[in-house]
């Protein structure tokens, strides 16, 4: 077996000084006196602040570096996704770190605001004219190009070290440690792969720590019927919420790695995004809201059985990406009709 190439070398050196370069993302306090009165602390951690703007950059870095070292991806490899959204834009970010051409597969129903971030950073879309082709036609342009199909629905959940490596796992539980509650009582995600779930999970039980992993379904997912049932073969609508929920099981989307389903409304997504906003004085993404909704609920519990404790998730994204769509009152209104009542049931949750 030849000897890895100077190429592959320069390339690993390239995404780890990267990496170097990078600071880690802040820890940020929810202020919510109704909780706090009660010993309820909650937290999110900003994956906004990574280069390319969301959660996805860990993944892709991740997904780059498994693939480097299994020997998938070699000098002048056409680099291929099936996305539309936030893992399209982190890849296409390390293959021109990389010099890579890079291929993203979405549906044609995908926003000229991710393509345009996409072809930002040297990326070319591909269209299919639904969800559910975008995986056959990935596999397609990497055999025809002779290039390497990330695939990040199957290698997800496999590709990030999950005993540590300051994963975002163990970068949570570091930022942690000062805090009133320093081991979570749960760590909230929502699921699009189903990678940060099981990375969360699988460290939370390495550690032996006292925390549960909850994820947050939206509307049209399969992962909460996946996770009651057990059956592989179930499909859904798909979701409306950017960035989570799948119309399939996916296979990184370990069921046994969650301890607990919150089914979202599309409506409580967005009238949460929007009060999240509006807290923080800065906007956030749809998925945030989905979060932060299962969040509220979790505290909702804990304080009804006089429990105290800290609640941490993710704020996935900003919401600047989402003017046009989930900012757009009349977009909202078109996509997912009235969401006032929603509204008014959040913000008197806020109180």
């Amino acid at each position: 077996m030849p000897l890895p190439s100077p190429w592959l070398h320069e390339a690993i050196a390239r995404i780890e000084a990267d990496y170097q370069r990078s600071a880690d993302t802040h820890l940020i306090p929810l202020r919510l006196p109704a909780f706090a009165a009660h010993g309820i602390d909650l937290y999110l951690k900003d994956e906004s602040t990574h280069p390319t703007g969301s959660l996805k950059h860990r993944l892709a870095r991740s997904l780059f570096l498994y693939a480097l070292c299994n020997g998938w991806v070699h000098e002048g490899s056409t680099i291929v996704e099936s996305s539309s959204g936030s893992t399209a834009v982190s890849e296409a970010y390390f293959a021109r770190l990389l010099g890579l051409p890079f291929v993203a597969v979405m549906p044609r129903s995908t926003s000229p605001e991710k393509v345009a971030q996409i072809e930002f950073h040297g990326g070319r879309c591909h269209f299919v004219d639904s969800a559910g082709a975008v995986y056959d036609a990935a596999r397609a342009i990497a055999e025809e190009t002779g290039g390497h199909y990330m695939d990040q629905f199957t290698y997800a959940e496999r590709a990030t070290d999950w005993r540590g490596n300051n994963n975002i796992a163990e970068s949570m539980f570091t930022q942690m440690a000062r805090e009133p509650h320093p081991v979570p009582r749960w760590i909230v995600v929502g699921a699009g792969t189903g990678g940060t779930s099981a990375t969360i999970g699988r460290y939370v039980r390495y550690q032996r720590h006292a925390t549960q992993v909850c994820v947050a379904d939206p509307a049209g997912s399969v992962f909460s019927a996946y996770h009651r049932t057990g059956d592989a073969q179930l499909t859904a609508p798909g979701s409306r919420i950017e960035g989570i929920g799948r119309p399939r099981v996916e296979p990184s989307f370990i069921r046994t790695l969650v301890d607990r389903m919150v089914d979202v409304a599309d409506c409580e997504s967005i009238a949460a995004m929007r009060a999240l906003s509006q807290l923080l004085g800065r906007r956030v993404g749809p998925s945030t809201g989905t979060n932060f909704v299962a969040m509220l609920a979790l505290a909702s519990e804990m304080r009804e059985r006089g429990e105290r404790g800290s609640i941490l998730s993710l704020l996935c994204d900003a919401g600047e990406r989402y003017l046009p769509t989930y900012f757009d009152t009349a977009w909202v209104d078109r996509t997912f009709g009235d969401c006032s009542a929603a509204q008014q049931k959040m913000d008197a949750l806020l109180g």
